[in-house]
């Protein structure tokens, strides 16, 4: 495109000359380059000049002259609701998504009960095969990194022990309270955060990628049940694997801590097996396990309704993900606190 000046500069410095612009040499164009072209010229007239546009077809002149002078300002949305409202309403639409959310991990629960129903409308069973594959990537492949967390775990809270009880001279009162602290509390609350994370995002993750390529519409069509087929063989891998999974993390911070006591204070392993003996009896080690079952049934259960609410999109799939794991989390901390306070309620 070539402009073709007046005596004085064409982009609006200084005199009202005549200007022109040549479109000989345009071949096409969009809005985009109307718009430009637009810009300029009111530029120009708005500053006491003339412009004249020549060349180019009918079609790019008529685009330039059917666009605005001036773009208005988008008017300002006045927000005219009730301070009540405004206040309220996000309490609401949170409290609705609440509710939605429970009456969707109710259906899955309730269609796990139900049976591992393959195909709509009969009954047979799933086959073992998927639910031993789901061990393999929920639990066996997990143990590593599990007991490498809770080794350093132990270590960790016998060394902040030890070094707060050498002040009362009572350093071997670390392996009760590590011993305790482990098995009721931090062992399975721990051990679930991390496959909250791990298994969780993993399920949210295969059933949103499934969902976005239609492919549970298509289980749907071909007369099997999505629930049977993807959510029923994960919630029993991770029911079978988050206890065991539990028992290798409080094998793995007990030694973490023993190592510790004898490397920092000197209490031999013998003295620790004997003194944990002494403070931990069966109910200590019940607590904590009796735990483990409901916290895998929570995360495979919003792990499976977040994975159902995956729209179409990479984006949705990521925010689903984020909230399955977040979810996940807090209502396995919540749940602990209410098993605390029910084990605080029957002195157990």
């Amino acid at each position: 495109m070539d402009v073709v000046k007046g005596p004085g500069d064409f982009f609006g410095v200084s005199s009202p000359e005549i200007g022109r612009i040549d479109l000989s040499g345009v071949t096409a164009m969009d809005t985009a380059g109307a718009w430009l072209i637009r810009r300029l010229v009111n530029d120009r007239v708005g500053k006491g000049g003339t412009v004249e546009v020549s060349g180019g077809t009918e079609e790019m002149r008529e685009l330039i002259s059917a666009l605005p002078e001036q773009v208005p300002a988008p008017a300002k949305v006045n927000d005219r609701r009730r301070l009540v409202d405004r206040v309220f309403e996000p309490v609401g639409r949170a409290t609705i998504a609440v509710w939605s959310d429970l009456v969707a991990m109710m259906f899955v629960l309730g269609s796990a009960v139900r049976g591992a129903q393959t195909k709509l409308g009969r009954g047979s069973g799933i086959s073992p095969a998927s639910v031993v594959s789901q061990l393999d990537h929920m639990g066996v492949r997990a143990v590593p990194i599990i007991v490498l967390m809770s080794f350093l775990i132990g270590a960790i809270i016998a060394q902040q022990g030890a070094f707060q009880l050498r002040y009362f001279g009572a350093e071997v009162f670390v392996v009760d309270l590590v011993g305790i602290l482990q098995l009721r509390e931090i062992g399975v609350l721990l051990t679930a955060i991390m496959i909250a994370g791990r298994s969780g995002s993993a399920i949210t993750a295969e059933i949103g990628s499934m969902k976005m390529r239609e492919e549970i519409d298509a289980l749907k069509v071909i007369g099997l049940n999505p629930i049977g087929v993807l959510v029923f063989p994960r919630l029993v891998a991770l029911t079978v694997a988050l206890p065991l999974l539990t028992i290798i993390a409080n094998f793995a911070a007990l030694f973490g801590a023993a190592v510790v006591a004898w490397g920092y204070s000197g209490i031999t392993f013998q003295v620790f097996l004997g003194r944990l003996h002494e403070a931990v009896d069966y109910s200590t080690l019940a607590t904590g396990m009796i735990k483990a079952p409901f916290m895998a049934l929570i995360i495979g259960i919003i792990a499976a309704v977040e994975g159902m609410k995956v729209g179409g999109s990479a984006e949705s799939l990521g925010r689903h993900v984020t909230a399955s794991v977040v979810k996940s989390i807090f209502v396995v901390i919540l749940v602990d606190g209410l098993f605390a306070m029910f084990y605080a309620a029957i002195d157990f």
